[in-house]
């Protein structure tokens, strides 16, 4: 289980390393399209053309490109929209068995359908060296080799996505699956030891209102506050 769990943990990095790309190309996707804002209206102002479908194009294949390497990051994420309203109200174990049996039974041979159909698909357009001319000759092929590339990953993530809901189910206390409760200390997790916790027996923790036990700030007691509580 070791091995597999070090294997899941590789095919993470690698789609991590996607959604980072992914990440960037929004911000140049955005740039290309103030950019064809711009040049349009500026190029109307002077009387000259400054822009075109160039920028249209290029814009949108960075759109497929964030789309396609983002999908398996997305999903190492648990980020992609569930509508099932039964889900989420089950146990976690349960939830890992309908994400096993979900990964298993539909997702992995969709994702080798998806590979199978789309490879001729994409080795004509290299075969073609396929370009848009309605573009400036923008080539197309390297678009259409995401396509590969992204089902790929998406198989390679539902894979490590089962190997860590397997882990989960069968008690792995670093199966870092979604439904597995995150480890003390970190983000969301548990909250550590507290401060007192492991003083010696003449140590005290403090209480809830900050001062010391036996003071007067409980209301059943009728002494008089010590003189190291606080005054408003």
């Amino acid at each position: 289980m070791r091995f597999a769990l070090s294997v899941a943990k590789g095919i993470d990095a690698v789609t991590t390393a996607f959604g980072k790309v992914s990440w960037w190309l929004t911000v140049v996707m955005v740039l290309i399209g103030a950019t064809n804002v711009i040049t349009r209206y500026v190029g109307r102002a002077i009387g000259v053309s400054l822009g075109g479908t160039e920028y249209i194009v290029l814009q949108t294949y960075a759109y497929n490109v964030i789309f396609l390497l983002g999908a398996s990051y997305v999903f190492r994420r648990d980020g992609h929209v569930r509508v099932d309203i039964v889900y989420g109200s089950l146990s976690k174990r349960t939830r890992a068995w309908i994400d096993l049996f979900g990964i298993a039974v539909f997702l992995i041979p969709f994702t080798i359908l998806g590979l199978w159909l789309s490879d001729g698909y994409v080795a004509r357009s290299w075969r073609q060296l396929e370009v848009n001319m309605n573009a400036g000759g923008i080539p197309i092929y390297p678009i259409k080799t995401v396509i590969l590339i992204a089902f790929g990953l998406l198989l390679l993530q539902g894979i490590s996505e089962a190997i860590k809901n397997v882990a989960f189910l069968r008690g792995h206390p670093q199966s870092r699956s979604m439904h597995a409760d995150p480890p003390a200390g970190a983000a969301g997790g548990p909250p550590a030891a507290e401060a007192g916790a492991g003083a010696g027996p003449d140590v005290a923790p403090a209480s809830a209102s900050g001062s010391a036990p036996g003071s007067a700030s409980g209301s059943g007691d009728d002494g008089p506050p010590t003189s190291g509580e606080g005054r408003t």
